[in-house]
């Protein structure tokens, strides 16, 4: 526990540091977004708060995890190669075609690693839920990532359950893992709640994104059954899951491309139900915990409890999605 303390302090230390430093040089390097009507900003900000980012989550795991596993190798060039071309494309817009391709080569990383779901089915089956599971997440995190302090502090409980659970079922890697990615969010959140002073761009959304699904998939619980303990890292992450979802089907219904940037999403819907942005932030954060609680829960249930519970929750996920998409 001392040793997942310390690389929570680490992270947390480092991102905190090194956060000014990446904005001055994200204003000397043109790592800006500018404004525009679909964004809530009115001046130009910095976009290498993903760096910062980067490098607290790094310096956590390789400070103090002696001799690297192949999936924590793995897992931790994927997440990079992912960092990588959001860095290119905060600098040089890229084709949404680019962008997938390196989500893709992430992923065929992690595969490579033997990074994978591994439930009793064909194995070609487990890869094809894997791919759809990482690139999914990745850019769930990447959605979210439309109002100050969001992506951050979502990413960072989900990272809080994650290191809960893997203490609990003492899985050293992704506690640690887990731990490092916690201080990393906390850090930066300390510039990017709102007003924020930074933004993290494509490169910390996807970052993030890509490692708290390698997170997911690591996570083991032997005292219950695949059956049942896929649904955990599936409700932790469920807010993003959840934004994503909704938004697709609106932009869809509308007869938008998903891909196109807009003021849809749960937050947005929020504050223009009357919330203020803080309001609308602390309240998907809440909402995050409240899934990661249920995630909790599942770890010990029995399959009749989590179906009725993951049916009940799929129940009330697809009526909040009608009455914000009603609005």
């Amino acid at each position: 526990m001392q040793a997942i303390i310390i690389i929570f302090l680490l992270a947390l230390t480092v991102t905190t540091v090194s956060t000014p430093w990446a904005q001055k040089a994200a204003l000397a390097l043109g790592f800006v977004d500018a404004p525009q009507k679909r964004k809530l900003h009115s001046t130009p900000m910095p976009l290498l708060g993903g760096v910062a980012i980067f490098a607290g989550a790094i310096v956590g795991i390789l400070a103090l995890v002696g001799s690297l596993s192949q999936p924590v190798i793995g897992g931790l060039l994927a997440a990079g190669t992912v960092a990588l071309v959001g860095l290119i494309d905060d600098r040089w817009p890229l084709p949404p075609f680019a962008k997938f391709g390196g989500q893709v080569l992430g992923f065929v990383i992690l595969v490579y690693f033997g990074v994978q779901v591994q439930l009793p089915v064909p194995n070609w089956l487990n890869i094809v839920i894997t791919f759809v599971w990482v690139i999914g997440i990745s850019n769930a995190i990447n959605f979210l990532d439309n109002m100050d302090g969001l992506s951050a502090g979502v990413s960072g409980v989900a990272a809080a359950f994650m290191l809960l659970l893997a203490t609990i079922h003492d899985q050293y890697l992704v506690a640690a893992l887990s731990a490092a990615l916690l201080g990393a969010t906390l850090g930066f959140l300390r510039y990017n709640f709102k007003p924020a002073q930074i933004f993290m761009g494509d490169t910390g959304s996807l970052f993030l994104g890509c490692l708290l699904a390698i997170l997911g998939l690591q996570l083991r619980f032997p005292n219950n059954v695949n059956f049942v303990t896929w649904m955990v890292p599936v409700l932790i992450l469920g807010l993003p899951i959840f934004d994503m979802t909704l938004v697709v089907i609106s932009r869809l219904r509308r007869g938008v491309s998903p891909m196109t940037a807009g003021k849809d999403h749960t937050s947005h819907r929020l504050v223009a139900r009357g919330f203020s942005q803080r309001e609308a932030v602390l309240m998907l954060y809440l909402a995050s915990g409240l899934f990661g609680m249920i995630a909790v829960f599942v770890t010990q249930a029995t399959v009749l409890e989590v179906y009725v519970l993951g049916a009940g929750s799929a129940v009330c996920a697809s009526y909040a999605i009608y009455r914000l998409e009603e609005a």
